[in-house]
């Protein structure tokens, strides 16, 4: 083995062990649901694994308290003992995108403190799930600075994980999800396919499958079916 593709090989196993970054082709894909079943996969495997988001948009008001909705639903379902401040850096009320939350509510995105959570989130375990928001080319920030999901991706510096479903428009939504992140030099693990059989059309979804499999030339890690307790996979 060359000393290159030593040093290739060695940056490849780094990243596995650090963790995923679990991205969508879109709003309302599944990622919070698909990122609770991969923790919890982990942690029942006998990995210790966390969670960790930079910016939430559309907090629950409980009891008085405005709570990170996707957070706690991923700290629930993985029995997590991390606080909400641990699990989300930047939690907005209003349910838009975090760029617009932010200009209406003040607090905008940083990336120093996202660097400083995540780094936290991975002294407190050894493999961490990181959730993005929205999809792929959702705006973080944007004022005197500007900051979209791509910035936050390469400041945790992990390997994505693309949630996308089956469904009628399915291929385009995932094509252009995977070509972009391509175009800004991002490592893209594989395809989780969430809600599988949910259109009541097998024969389409699985030809969607494949087409997703050819034309991005990724593999399809996990299909997830609505209700799935569990990721019926072993990590990877």
């Amino acid at each position: 083995m060359t000393l290159k593709n030593l040093s290739s090989l060695v940056s490849r196993l780094s990243s596995k062990s650090k963790g995923y970054f679990v991205t969508a082709t879109g709003t309302d894909v599944g990622k919070t649901f698909v990122t609770a079943l991969l923790v919890k996969k982990w942690r029942d495997s006998g990995i210790d694994a966390g969670y960790y988001k930079a910016a939430l948009s559309g907090a629950e008001l409980r009891d008085g308290k405005w709570v990170a909705g996707d957070a706690d639903y991923v700290k629930r379902i993985a029995g997590l003992s991390d606080s909400q401040e641990q699990l989300v850096s930047y939690v907005y009320k209003e349910a838009v995108s975090p760029h617009l939350a932010a200009r209406k509510e003040g607090n905008p995105v940083e990336l120093t403190k996202v660097k400083a959570d995540f780094d936290a989130a991975c002294a407190r375990h050894e493999f961490i799930f990181a959730e993005g928001s929205g999809g792929i080319i959702c705006p973080i920030r944007y004022d005197d600075q500007k900051i979209f999901l791509e910035d936050i991706i390469k400041t945790v510096n992990l390997p994505i994980l693309v949630v996308t479903t089956a469904a009628l428009g399915s291929i385009n939504a995932c094509v252009l999800t995977v070509e972009y992140a391509r175009s800004r030099g991002l490592d893209i693990r594989g395809l989780i396919v969430n809600r599988y059989g949910s259109s009541g059309n097998l024969e389409m979804e699985d030809d969607n499958i494949r087409m997703m499999q050819d034309l991005t030339d990724l593999e399809i890690l996990v299909k997830i079916k609505d209700g799935d307790t569990d990721l019926g996979v072993q990590p990877f």
